[in-house]
């Protein structure tokens, strides 16, 4: 995903709730490796269980 767009999912991401972060993390086509890995640091560790979930 370009730069820009991203930026903009991440702010989205941000003001998210826990379900629409899931949907976000699970949906978002062309992210690369680092993209995710950057939004899983913004996604709250003690719910980590739920994107497991999510992803299978």
């Amino acid at each position: 995903m370009e730069y820009q767009a991203f930026e903009q999912l991440k702010q989205r991401f941000a003001r998210a709730n826990r379900d629409e972060k899931v949907s976000l993390y699970v949906n978002t086509p062309d992210l690369t490796l680092d993209q995710y890995k950057e939004l899983l640091q913004m996604f709250p560790k003690q719910d980590w269980n739920l994107l497991d979930q999510a992803l299978w």
